[in-house]
């Protein structure tokens, strides 16, 4: 029951076309600074994500009676 949004028709051949069209237009060369930029991106928005919970936890609530 866990999909991801965007992956839940592809299969296997659709996911090896779609990294040999990377391969080819970003060269080998440049993948991995791609993902090390990728991963510091997902990273940030966690951490983002985490902040504003804590905020909204933190948050004093106003108990008019």
């Amino acid at each position: 029951m866990n999909h991801l949004l965007f992956l839940g028709n592809l299969g296997a051949g659709e996911i090896i076309i779609i990294a040999l069209i990377v391969l080819l237009l970003f060269g080998g060369k440049k993948i991995p600074e791609l993902m090390k930029g990728l991963g510091k991106g997902v990273r940030s928005f966690k951490e983002g994500m985490n902040n504003i919970e804590k905020d909204i936890e933190n948050t004093p609530t106003d108990e008019k009676k």
